[in-house]
C-alpha cells in the first residue's frame, strides 16, 4: 500500500511513516518545514519527501493520504485531496488501527516530560528484554529513532492533547484505548487550540474514561491539576508517584542535583538510581517510569540498573558542544515551567560557571503571549538572559527583559544575536539555548563562531 503523509516532518507524523515503511507499505511525504533530525531519519529509511503543499503531489495516487493536524480547509492541496475522493485519515487514527490494535499500549500524557517519561519507559522495558514498539516525540539516544514496531506485545506512545486534524478536533491520544496510562503533571497550554485550563482537563478526562477496569493509571500525586481531573470520574486502579508528596512511589535524594537517588515503594528500598542526567524533573519521571513500568512486569530495581544506562533525548539538555571551556545546550523549552526546571537542574551541578539562558518563544502558546507574565520569573535563575524576538512574535519581549533588569537583553535578527553572544561569552558559562523549533541553526552557528573567536 502507498501512503502520502502530509506534514510528515513533525516528530509525531515522522514516527508514524517510519512504522508504516517498516511494515512493508511504499511512504511518501511532504511538509513545509523541513530539518534535521527528523528529515535526515525519514530519508535514511527510503522515504521521499516533497518540500511544500503543492497540491501537484496528488499526482502520485497514493492508496490514502494521511493528513496531520498542522493542515487546515482552505490550503489548496486540502482542498484538492478532497476533491479529488482518495481516502484519506489521520495520523492517530490510522495508527490506532493498524499499530496499537492488540497490543499492550502505554502512553504517557501530561504537560511535561511526556517525551523523556516515555524515552525512559520504553528503554526498562527493551532493557528488560520486553522488545517494545514505541512512537515517541523526540529521538531516544538508546534507540537513534522516535519510532519502531517492536517484536514485544508492548508498545509505548508518547500521548498529547493536541487537536487530530482539521476534520477531528478531538484531542489525538483519545484514539490509543491505553491499557496503561501515565500522567505526568497538568497545566495550561495549546492555548491555540484550548480556550482555558478546564478545557484540557476535559479532554484528559475523556482519555481516561478509555482506559479500561484492568488497567492502571499511574499519576503524580503531586500534581493539584491532576487530582481534580481524576475526581471527575476514574473507572481504572489508580498508582500514585510523587517526589515530594505523599505516596506508593517516592525518591529518596543521594545527590542534589539528581544524579543519583533511592526509589522508595511503600517507604521501603526498591532501587537504586545512579546516571548521566540532572535536575528535579528528571528524577520525577524516572520515577514515574519505574512505577508504571512496574505495572507492567519490571521490577522496580532492574528498572533502577535500566535508567543508570539510559542516556537520554535528543534536544532535551542536549550538550551540542564544547568550546573553549563554554558548553553549549540545545534544550526543548516550550513552557515557563519547564523553563525553570531546565535552569535549576542546571543550577544544581556543582560547577560555578554562569548559566546562559537563550530563549525563543517559539511555541503556539509562548506566541499568543498567554505566558508573558511568568516568562521572566522562570529565567530568573540564570545568570544573564538573552531573548530572541523573533519575525513570528505576536508581542514584545521588552517588558520581560526590564523586569530581569541588567542581566537580560532582546535580540531581533539572527546575527546581532551570534555577535552579542560570541563577544561576551567566556570559559565556564553553559549556554542553554531553548526552543521548541531549529533556532536558525543558532547551536551549530555558535559553536563554529566559538571556534573561529581567538582565544
Amino acid at each position: 500500500m502507498h501512503l502520502h503523509i502530509i506534514g510528515i516532518c513533525g516528530t509525531f507524523m515522522g514516527g508514524i511513516a517510519a512504522l508504516a515503511r517498516a511494515a512493508g507499505h511504499r511512504v511518501t511525504g511532504s511538509d513545509a518545514n523541513v530539518y534535521p533530525p527528523m528529515s535526515t531519519q525519514l530519508e535514511a529509511q527510503g522515504i521521499a519527501l516533497i518540500d511544500g503543499f503543492d497540491p501537484s503531489q496528488l499526482d502520485l495516487k497514493p492508496d490514502i493520504v494521511l493528513v496531520g493536524n498542522v493542515m487546515s480547509r482552505g490550503n489548496p492541496l486540502i482542498e484538492r485531496l478532497l476533491d479529488s475522493g482518495l481516502p484519506f485519515t489521520s495520523g492517530p487514527q490510522w495508527l490506532a488501527e493498524n499499530v496499537l490494535r492488540g497490543r499492550e499500549v502505554a502512553a504517557v500524557a501530561g504537560t511535561h516530560g511526556k517525551t523523556t517519561t516515555s524515552s525512559m519507559l520504553a528503554w526498562i522495558l527493551q532493557d528488560a528484554g520486553l522488545e517494545p514498539g514505541f512512537l515517541i516525540g523526540g529521538i531516544p539516544a538508546n534507540f537513534g529513532a522516535s519510532a519502531r514496531a517492536g517484536k514485544g506485545s508492548a508498545f509505548v506512545i508518547e500521548a498529547d492533547e493536541y487537536d487530530t486534524a482539521f476534520f477531528d478536533k478531538r484531542a489525538k491520544f483519545v484514539h490509543y484505548r491505553p491499557r496503561h496510562l501515565l500522567l505526568t503533571t497538568l497545566e495550561f497550554d495549546h492555548a491555540d487550540i484550548y480556550p482555558d485550563l478546564a478545557s484540557i482537563q476535559r479532554q484528559f478526562h475523556h482519555l481516561v474514561r478509555t482506559v479500561p477496569a484492568l488497567g492502571r493509571i499511574t499519576w503524580n500525586a503531586g500534581d493539584a491539576t491532576l487530582r481534580a481531573t481524576l475526581a471527575m470520574g476514574c473507572w481504572t486502579p489508580l498508582v500514585e508517584f510523587a517526589r515530594e508528596a505523599a505516596a506508593e512511589w517516592r525518591v529518596r535524594l543521594v545527590s542534589n542535583d539528581g544524579a543519583a537517588f533511592e526509589v522508595l515503594h511503600r517507604d521501603a528500598a526498591a532501587g537504586l538510581v545512579r546516571w548521566p542526567l540532572i535536575g528535579m524533573h528528571n528524577v520525577e519521571n524516572g520515577l514515574a517510569a519505574i512505577a508504571c513500568a512496574s505495572g507492567m512486569g519490571v521490577a522496580p530495581s532492574r528498572s533502577a540498573e535500566a535508567l543508570g544506562r539510559f542516556t537520554g533525548v535528543r534536544r532535551r539538555l542536549e550538550l551540542r558542544g564544547e568550546v573553549q571551556g563554554i558548553r553549549v545546550y540545545d534544550d526543548f523549552a516550550h513552557h515557563p515551567t519547564a523553563v525553570a526546571m531546565t535552569i535549576d537542574g542546571v543550577r544544581r551541578q556543582p560547577e560555578q560557571g554562569r548559566i546562559v539562558a537563550v530563549l525563543e518563544p517559539r511555541s503556539n502558546t509562548m506566541r499568543l503571549g498567554v505566558h508573558r507574565a511568568e516568562l521572566a520569573e522562570s529565567l530568573d535563575g540564570a545568570d544573564r538572559v538573552w531573548l530572541y524576538q523573533s519575525a513570528g512574535l505576536d508581542w514584545n519581549l521588552d517588558g520581560v527583559a526590564a523586569e530581569l533588569g541588567a542581566k537580560a537583553a532582546v535580540m531581533r535578527t539572527m546575527p546581532e544575536l551570534l555577535e552579542s553572544l560570541v563577544s561576551e561569552l567566556q570559559a565556564g558559562d553553559r549556554v542553554l539555548i531553548m526552543s521548541n523549533g531549529g533556532f536558525g541553526g543558532l547551536h551549530d552557528r555558535l559553536l563554529a563562531a566559538l571556534r573561529a573567536r581567538p582565544a
